[in-house]
């Protein structure tokens, strides 16, 4: 091949490559640099995944673990006694933590059951959705509601007793307004919250 006929090749391919680059992006969507969306309700359903699956973790094969064997015991004065958090503890610290952050995210547990009063539902959405979550507890309680001029996408899932330790906990409470919890009863709700404008 000359040397000619390899610029002039090198040109075509590049200008080819230079087409073909931009038509690409304006085919998979309608605008060039729109990044696909993915639907509120099942970014919900991936976090909500995330932090059950984190929490049972936690919950059978580090602290139920730990206090068979002897090594740890969790405790609701963790920071205290230096003792392990509570499953409901970690949950409430990791969603402090996230939404602590930039992104908007905010997770929680909520029930009218609440040992401590601060996680009590505070709006007529978390106690409809408590609600709805006892007769329903397989299925997510969902709405679009707004915090001043920003729409958010809340959800609430079914918090069921996930082992005997937890039942005891709260039955054995002096605070505790519920005292006949059995193991998969549902316990309250984890309430997340996903700005839909940032």
């Amino acid at each position: 091949m000359s040397g000619r006929g390899f610029w002039f090749g090198l040109v075509l391919g590049a200008g080819v490559m230079g087409l073909l680059g931009q038509w690409g992006p304006a085919a998979a969507g309608k605008e060039v640099g729109q990044a696909p969306c993915i639907e509120a309700g099942l970014v919900a359903e991936y976090l909500h995944s995330v932090i059950q699956a984190d929490r049972t973790f936690y919950t059978t094969d580090v602290v139920e673990r730990m206090q068979m064997r002897g090594i740890a015991f969790a405790a609701e004065n963790w920071r205290e006694t230096s003792r392990l958090p509570l499953p409901a503890q970690y949950l409430l610290e990791t969603g402090r933590l996230v939404a602590a952050g930039r992104s908007g995210l905010q997770y929680r547990l909520i029930s009218q059951w609440a040992i401590n009063n601060k996680n009590r539902p505070n709006s007529d959405f978390e106690r409809a959705g408590l609600t709805e979550i006892l007769l329903n507890p397989d299925r997510p309680y969902t709405a679009v509601t707004t915090d001043g001029r920003t729409r958010l996408f809340q959800a609430i899932y079914a918090d069921k007793a996930a082992s005997q330790s937890c039942v005891g906990c709260h039955n054995a409470h002096p605070n505790s307004p519920k005292k006949d919890f059995k193991p998969h009863d549902v316990m309250g709700g984890i309430l997340l919250t996903i700005p839909l404008s940032h």
